[in-house]
């Protein structure tokens, strides 16, 4: 067993914290009520996921020609464009970007690939600081956290948590509502947003035909990341293409019912470059990063390529019942529940995180909400193929297949032990359920056996 799958095993038990699942289960339910009536107002729902899954993989298709096409378009229009094969790459370009820009207070608008390359466990070296205006992201900074689901970073919090922490870190009200939070944030972040010196973004969108990065958010903190400091680094995955801008207002629409079930975010904004002349707001300088970082490796797989199709609209996790139970940090990676259990072996290697592809019941629920129909519970059985390849799996595990192969073959091998000899037996072994629930007792005869007595 591997160190990451004794992680993972160990911070599973959470999963029996009942205040842990009770806050976690009613912000998941939240969000699948306003998503279920969100799809109400799509009468050719079917029609417009199969289209959103076409475009996306013709943009994997020609991935090599659609990313150069966006290099060439928008650095026409002054922006520079880096290609990074790894996030210490990243983190080179980014470095001496903003330290060759003294920067020393940046703002970052809420992105996930910023923590898969480590950019604020890094930032410090650079003599930066690094606040978080997402709400969200805010909130799991200031406690000290990761994020702890790939949509809505503080899912794991109740508002109570949320008014605690704030008490405790900046004086607040103990019984502060969330508007009253909001409110205290938004005050807080708008002298940092003055004061930062430079801008940290993901992208949404990558658009290949007019060059062009689309960012979609509910806050307004995304669009004040990019304009009001001098510098605007933008981060993204070279996955995150589409080919022609006409695809954009749709693609901003399906992220945003499949993530909060609303028709539309309250802020699309589509980056062209930095500030041209006679503009008056804006960044002088626009640098984008793009990162490749295993990306690659999973698009030359096959079937697998099909989980770069993923706009990260969170719904998997949310419909995902070893994420309902054991929750996001339990995954020990950046990228959790089914998308991430797919991706993140390909990342990070399969050594590191093949065990995530075991975290699945293969129920297919995942597979059922995907807006862009990725397959990911039959990913996820392509992975265990793969892992199994590599490590040519444990002695123990392929004995202890070769033993449930021969028993199970032929009931009548399984009914020659008794049920106590079964009950014993279960006793010396790990419980398959966890330390948190016993598993049932064997009956002193079997089925079989009571039914021969029944009927004679």
């Amino acid at each position: 067993m591997q160190g990451g799958e004794r992680k993972f095993l160990r911070q599973s038990v959470i999963a029996f914290n009942r205040r842990h699942r009770a806050v976690l289960g009613h912000n998941i339910r939240t969000y699948e009520e306003a998503v279920a009536r969100g799809k109400k107002r799509h009468a050719r729902y079917g029609e417009f996921r199969d289209y959103a899954a076409r475009v996306k993989e013709g943009a994997l298709g020609s991935l090599a020609d659609h990313l150069e096409e966006f290099e060439r378009r928008i650095t026409a229009r002054g922006a520079r464009v880096y290609w990074a094969r790894t996030a210490e790459q990243v983190l080179e370009i980014a470095g001496e970007l903003l330290t060759r820009n003294q920067a020393r207070l940046v703002v970052k608008s809420k992105s996930m690939i910023t923590e898969e390359t480590g950019f604020n466990e890094e930032a410090p070296l650079w003599n930066c600081e690094v606040v978080e205006t997402d709400l969200g992201e805010f909130i799991v900074q200031t406690a000290g956290e990761k994020p702890y689901h790939i949509l809505t970073p503080a899912m794991h919090k109740s508002k109570e948590d949320v008014a605690q922490l704030f008490r405790e870190k900046f004086g607040t009200a103990a019984e502060a509502t969330p508007a009253e939070i909001a409110a205290f944030v938004r005050r807080h972040l708008r002298r940092k947003f003055a004061e930062a010196h430079a801008g940290i973004t993901g992208a949404n969108f990558i658009v290949a035909d007019i060059g062009g990065i689309g960012l979609t958010e509910n806050e307004g903190n995304g669009l004040m990341t990019v304009s009001t400091p001098d510098l605007h680094i933008v981060i993204a995955g070279i996955e995150r293409v589409i080919p022609e801008v006409r695809d954009l207002p749709f693609f901003f629409q399906w992220v945003a019912l499949h993530g909060t079930g609303q028709q539309v975010s309250a802020y699309n904004t589509l980056l062209m470059g930095p500030r041209a002349s006679g503009e008056k707001d804006g960044p002088r300088e626009m640098v984008v990063i793009l990162l490749d970082n295993g990306r690659s490796r999973l698009l030359a797989q096959g079937e697998e390529q099909a989980a770069l199709r993923c706009i990260r609209c969170g719904a998997c996790l949310n419909a995902c019942p070893i994420y309902r139970n054991v929750g996001g940090y339990t995954y020990g990676s950046v990228y959790t529940g089914p998308v991430g259990s797919v991706i993140t072996p390909f990342y990070e290697g399969f050594r590191a995180y093949g065990h995530l592809s075991y975290a699945c019941t293969v129920c297919g629920r995942c597979s059922e909400v995907c807006p862009v129909k990725i397959p990911l519970h039959e990913l996820l059985l392509l992975n265990r193929q793969q892992m199994h390849q590599i490590t040519g799996g444990s002695p123990l595990w392929n004995g202890g297949m070769k033993a449930y192969r021969y028993l199970f073959a032929r009931r009548s091998r399984l009914d020659r032990t008794g049920g106590r000899t079964k009950n014993r037996l279960m006793t010396l072994l790990p419980s398959p359920a966890g330390k948190g629930k016993k598993m049932p007792r064997f009956a002193n005869r079997s089925f079989s056996a009571q039914w021969k007595t029944l009927n004679n």
